[in-house]
């Protein structure tokens, strides 16, 4: 149906509401008033769009009842299927120079949400307004989104308190509309929307048997009627054989002098109630059961003769009042077939106009080159509305094996069968192309439920019939999503497509979406492990050094090392940024040696200087859990007296100590052989149970710095902390919390008995010389956040 038609049946539509002029009403004064309240903006409106001008059913904080359709902002948000929203008109090119923006009301701000009859035609809005530019999330919009749902409720339930229908209630009709539009909307076949509307059609009259059939017409304008679903009375060898004919290719009727056939001559409503002695009949198919009385309802859009629906054996008979009450169901019908024909229509002016160059010869969708045009145009509309676009690349399963066996006429066929099929499941704004071979590219607009994406893939493994054979392939899709994936249209490609052969690898017949974090994460390790080895080499790395204080004596107790990256052209990094890249790696071994041996020498430093620091470091889990571990760190303490030693913490996530109870617990036992400390680090987040806390070989607790920091204000981290001190002291464990940054904070942990603590409220972790300056001027007394 084109524009003008559609049109002319939105504004039939509001014309049968009868809202048009009518006084205001509390039912939607009410919710006009809430959404006003709610946003506090200036305005709230329930605006109806009329011919040429756009009137206001209920108005909060406007005097006007209407103004002109040409400067409504409402006639915009009617071509939408979501919310629409102008955050601020005098930026806007569409609306800076609207009257309504220049002068009263002052138009700034604007989000509406279509209004449907309960017909499915969009009559108005439920808008708020306002005279200052506003931005509103898609989450703060939801209380629109709902109160332009109450307004549809609202409507269709007048609709229905005023049918004065006499056969067929108009609640039961707007389900059958729905019904067939919703089929013929996900389904690949339109033969499905026939049969569903049918069914319906048999249900609402009482008839028993029926058809629906699209009018098509000989090359000499001689018109006959192809069944797209017919009543199944497959109840002997001879109907079954009717109805699977008609299942696979659809039945003629090409006989114009029976009842079946008038009305495709006169375009007249035919009706029978004793069709054995009327002498219009004939035409039923070999085999039927008799019929007693039969309609025949023509259906037209305009002038144009599209289709005839055909019922028989209703008890009571039929009437013309009845094919009335049904007009709303054969006009959607129509529209059905209508589409249907547009598209085809479409299909083929793209291929007769469009350059070979821009469309694939074989199945007339767009090819890379004029995909990239259309994906281009497609993220840039995405940018301007703030919404998604999902790019799917697909790659058919099992086409190889069919080219190779049947040849590649039969191959070709499949393929024009899936761009078809893909075609028919997809939005008419959505975009499909094949790239070449079997790979194909869907454009999603705003596809925010994965069921679309398994809609593809169901759509591409219906069999499919050709020359005899019936065939059948799956596909392998991979989807990124834009902006979340903010790349251009070649990389977006790129991305979907690696996801696709991780479908691939998956299984098939399955689609996995790009793993945007993990590539990123993919793109940064590699990037790491290239220069890593060079930062050994060139000394780039340095141990900084965090003091850790007794809060018995009040004095410097040692140190936390902690690694920094001297990066040539970042600067210093944190371990954050390379640390978790080298894990599971070689380097993650050759980095643990190096932290394990210049925490060495610095003790034997510590210890020229008359210095008793302890000094804890943190172990690379993949490291502590390897078999080289015991080894290493043997090598490392070679030639170190014991006293020393004793002062070496080696600090492991509690996460990591339950990972290998066996290694974990083989290499701590091998920590306290050679005479250094064990500290279970960030305790509190992981789950070890007491019995296995009970048997570690550790001589230190070190409550996580998130519980710690927070324990003034959350109950529930004060809770956790509470119960890691006395869970420490059962144990006799010693016990450090860090993330100390404030004077409160330290004291409630002295309160709770807490043996050591470190934190920016001391220090930041500095290099050596620093460190040591620090703790050499250290006072109990005087100590002050940095």
């Amino acid at each position: 149906m084109n524009t003008a038609e559609t049109e002319k049946k939105r504004l039939a539509a509001l014309t049968r509401l009868g809202l048009l002029d009518t006084p205001p009403e509390e039912r939607f004064e009410r919710l006009t008033r809430i959404a006003r309240q709610h946003y506090n903006v200036k305005i709230a409106l329930f605006s109806v769009l009329d011919h040429d001008r756009q009137w206001f059913k209920s108005r909060q904080g406007l005097d006007v009842t209407e103004t002109p359709r040409s400067v409504a902002f409402c006639a915009h948000a009617i071509r939408q299927d979501q919310i629409f929203v102008v955050e601020d008109a005098s930026h806007d090119p569409r609306f800076r120079n609207n009257p309504l923006v220049l002068d009263s009301p002052d138009i700034r701000f604007y989000a509406g949400m279509p209004i449907r009859e309960p017909g499915g035609f969009k009559i108005g809005t439920l808008c708020i307004i306002d005279d200052k530019p506003r931005r509103f999330t898609e989450k703060d919009l939801e209380v629109l989104r709902t109160l332009a749902t109450i307004v549809e409720d609202e409507l269709e339930r007048s609709y229905i308190e005023s049918d004065k229908s006499e056969y067929v209630p108009v609640s039961h009709l707007n389900r059958a509309i729905h019904h067939a539009q919703n089929v013929f909307l996900t389904s690949d076949n339109e033969r499905s929307a026939f049969s569903q509307m049918l069914s319906d059609l048999l249900a609402l009259t009482g008839s028993q048997f029926g058809f629906i059939g699209e009018v098509l017409h000989e090359s000499n304008g001689t018109p006959y009627l192809k069944v797209g679903a017919i009543t199944n009375i497959a109840w002997n060898p001879e109907t079954q054989a009717l109805y699977q004919d008609v299942e696979r290719q659809g039945m003629i009727f090409d006989r114009l002098d029976n009842i079946l056939g008038q009305p495709m001559v006169t375009g007249e409503i035919i009706i029978s109630n004793n069709l054995p002695e009327d002498p219009r009949r004939g035409g039923l198919p070999p085999g039927h059961p008799p019929i007693h009385t039969y309609i025949g309802i023509p259906v037209f859009t305009g002038r144009k003769h599209l289709g005839l629906i055909g019922l028989a054996n209703r008890a009571e008979g039929y009437t013309r009042k009845l094919a009335d009450e049904l007009a709303p169901l054969s006009q959607t019908l129509a529209n059905l077939i209508e589409r249907k024909r547009l598209y085809e229509e479409q299909r083929s002016h793209k291929q007769d106009l469009e350059l070979a160059t821009n469309f694939d010869t074989l199945t007339g969708l767009p090819n890379r080159r004029r995909l990239t045009e259309l994906f281009e145009q497609e993220l840039y509309e995405a940018d301007q509305r703030k919404g998604l676009v999902s790019v799917c690349f697909i790659d058919l399963d099992g086409f190889k094996t069919i080219n190779d066996k049947h040849g590649h006429s039969v191959g070709d066929a499949v393929l024009r069968s899936v761009a078809a099929k893909l075609l028919a499941t997809v939005r008419t704004h959505d975009i499909v192309a094949r790239l070449g071979g079997d790979e194909f590219v869907a454009i999603l607009r705003d596809a925010d439920d994965e069921r679309v994406y398994a809609r593809l893939l169901d759509a591409i493994q219906q069999p499919i019939n050709f020359r005899h054979h019936v065939l059948q392939v799956s596909g392998s899709m991979g989807i990124t999503v834009y902006p979340d994936d903010d790349s251009d249209t070649d990389l977006l490609l790129r991305h979907a497509d690696q996801a696709m052969y991780a479908a691939k690898e998956t299984g098939k017949n399955c689609f996995k979406v790009f793993d945007l974090a993990s590539h990123s994460s993919r793109k940064e390790r590699i990037r790491v492990l290239d220069q890593i080895d060079n930062a050994l080499r060139h000394e780039e790395l340095e141990l900084f050094y965090q003091p850790k204080i007794c809060f018995r004596n009040g004095s410097v107790n040692g140190f936390e090392a902690l690694i920094r990256w001297h990066h040539p052209e970042e600067g210093l990094l944190g371990p954050a940024h390379f640390l978790e890249h080298i894990e599971y790696t070689e380097y993650a071994r050759t980095l643990g040696n190096y932290v394990i041996r210049e925490a060495v020498k610095q003790l034997a430093g510590f210890a020229q200087q008359g210095l008793p620091y302890t000094l804890s470091v943190n172990l690379s889990p993949s490291h502590f859990l390897s078999q080289e571990f015991g080894d290493d760190l043997a090598a490392a303490l070679e030639g170190c007296p014991k006293e020393l030693r004793a002062r070496l913490i080696l600090e492991i996530l509690e996460t990591t100590a339950m990972d290998d109870t066996e290694t974990v617990l083989k290499n701590l036992t091998a920590c306290r052989e050679l005479g250094v400390d064990v500290s279970l680090d960030d305790f509190g987040t992981g789950y070890s149970s007491l019995d296995y806390f009970r048997r570690l070989p550790a001589q230190e607790i070190k409550i996580d710095r998130s519980f710690v920091m927070d324990m003034l204000n959350d109950a529930d981290d004060s809770m956790i902390v509470s119960a890691i001190v006395s869970l420490s002291k059962s144990f006799e464990r010693r016990l450090v919390a860090e993330g100390i940054e404030s004077a409160d904070v330290e004291r409630k942990l002295i309160e709770l008995g807490c043996d050591i603590g470190q934190g920016f409220f001391y220090s930041k972790p500095v290099p050596l010389p620093e460190a040591l300056h620090w703790a050499a001027n250290f006072r109990w007394d005087n100590r002050v956040t940095p």
